[in-house]
């Protein structure tokens, strides 16, 4: 049986991590899927995409967010449950997306917690893009054409609701390195100098890339 390679993405503000998933995956002629798996997951349940988009925005708003573990165990709620369009039960709608993805295809996931998700799948190579402060602020700013003074604290904000999204549905912490396969530092490597040591990885552990059987 084929041995499918899926590639987690956990990325800092600014650290280039999306970018170098797109690189990767056009590299291995993968897809790569980030907000597609809340459309999926919307599919999948029934339930409105734009409920899975509000809870997002609804947990970023929430004070005790990321203090409280809600550790992911897989289980899905039935939709006659109160329960069935709760917090946990729009994860869990899409890790089982994240899953049936690793079990059909090889591919890269950007966040929504996937190394954790997938930490049983044999094919799993998980990875942490991150960089100093001062370059992701550079970074954001290149990048949005801006130059707000409020773009250092957008980042420290969004890192946070990722630290706290991670912590939240897993019990783990987000920055911790021993979650990860890889740490990379984008600022000393360079976007293509990170995804070439991704690809590198990937050939020591898998002999090959997924396109090259």
């Amino acid at each position: 049986m084929e041995q499918h390679i899926v590639v987690t993405i956990a990325r800092q503000f600014g650290s280039g991590g999306k970018t170098v998933g797109q690189m990767l995956a056009k590299d291995m002629g993968v897809r790569c899927y980030e907000k597609e798996i809340l459309r999926m997951a919307s599919d999948e349940s029934g339930i409105s995409e734009a409920l899975f988009n509000e809870t997002d925005e609804k947990l970023k708003r929430t004070p005790l967010f990321g203090k409280t573990k809600g550790e992911y165990k897989g289980r899905l709620i039935s939709p006659d449950s109160d329960e069935f369009v709760s917090d946990h039960n729009l994860f869990n709608y899409q890790a089982k997306i994240i899953r049936d993805l690793a079990q059909r295809e090889s591919c890269v996931i950007i966040g929504r917690a996937a190394d954790y998700v997938l930490k049983d799948h044999p094919g799993l190579v998980s990875v942490f893009v991150h960089a100093p402060k001062a370059y992701c602020v550079h970074q954001a700013i290149e990048r949005n054409a801006c130059t707000d003074k409020d773009v250092e604290k957008f980042v420290e904000k969004t890192d946070k609701y990722r630290s706290d999204f991670y912590n939240y549905y897993t019990g783990n912490k987000w920055n911790d390195a021993r979650n990860y396969d890889l740490c990379l530092n984008s600022q000393r490597l360079g976007f293509e100098g990170v995804k070439e040591a991704i690809e590198s990885y990937i050939r020591i552990r898998f002999g090959k890339l997924p396109n090259e059987y």
